[in-house]
């Protein structure tokens, strides 16, 4: 299916591992050009080589950091003369119950998985046009909240809910803004666990597939969303978790 990507810039952050990374891959498969920030941006040397200065950017940024948000992506928009797609993708789990988190994991939590989004999505607006996209990473806890991941699932349901309320200001724009609910998933933030860590959550959370996802099938998802064939698509959430969500 054409998806009408070729030669859209698209702005991805956290690209660097796991679903981040495979949707700067997705991206670059469809045809677009792509820029992306990263804690960890020698991760980024393969794709580098692989796509070419032309099509493909990367810079270190602390997306904590207000100031350097807004630098990296006037450097993109400057570079490429415009930012048609933004995928807010940052994030870093910190498990934990109301009990255990302390005020600094909540500050954290918030710092990456709210606010970041929030300056990302600002920033980009001067150099969007009509017909751009705006994907927000989200997840499943955040309309089934899960006490073991208490910051994470708050943050996650303002996550939606700023989803919602920045399609309905936009729409005007022109410009589509949608979430991805994500459920368990391979990403870094597993590595080393031992197959019976993956079995456990399984069957606590009763996926019906059975497995962990893979990066590639919630980057499938984001390129649908931010493509033409989504015209009609704003203000929703998209579950991509092997049917774990028991919600309607």
């Amino acid at each position: 299916m054409e998806l009408g990507l070729k030669g859209k810039v698209a702005l991805v952050t956290g690209g660097s591992r796991g679903i981040g990374r495979a949707v700067c891959e997705e991206l670059l498969a469809e045809g677009c050009i792509v820029a992306s920030c990263s804690r960890h941006v020698e991760d980024f040397t393969g794709l580098q080589e692989q796509a070419g200065p032309d099509r493909f950017y990367a810079e270190s940024v602390d997306v904590t950091d207000p100031e350097a948000v807004t630098a990296f992506v006037e450097a993109v928009g400057e570079r490429f003369g415009s930012i048609d797609v933004l995928v807010n993708n940052a994030g870093k789990a910190y498990p934990g119950t109301f009990k255990t988190l302390t005020d600094e994991d909540w500050e954290a939590d918030f710092q990456v998985k709210q606010l970041s989004y929030i300056r990302f999505s600002r920033a980009v607006l001067p150099f969007m046009p009509a017909g751009g996209r705006i994907v927000n990473m989200a997840a499943v806890f955040g309309k089934q909240p899960e006490k073991r991941f208490f910051a994470s699932s708050v943050n996650r349901a303002a996550c939606i809910s700023l989803t919602k309320t920045l399609a309905k200001e936009l729409a005007a724009d022109g410009i589509l803004v949608n979430a991805v609910n994500i459920g368990f998933v391979n990403s870094g933030q597993w590595e080393g666990k031992p197959q019976s860590f993956f079995d456990e959550l399984i069957g606590t959370f009763d996926v019906p597939l059975g497995r962990f996802g893979d990066g590639a099938e919630v980057a499938a998802a984001v390129a649908f969303l931010v493509s033409a064939r989504s015209s009609y698509i704003t203000g929703t959430a998209i579950d991509v978790d092997g049917g774990m969500a028991k919600y309607l």
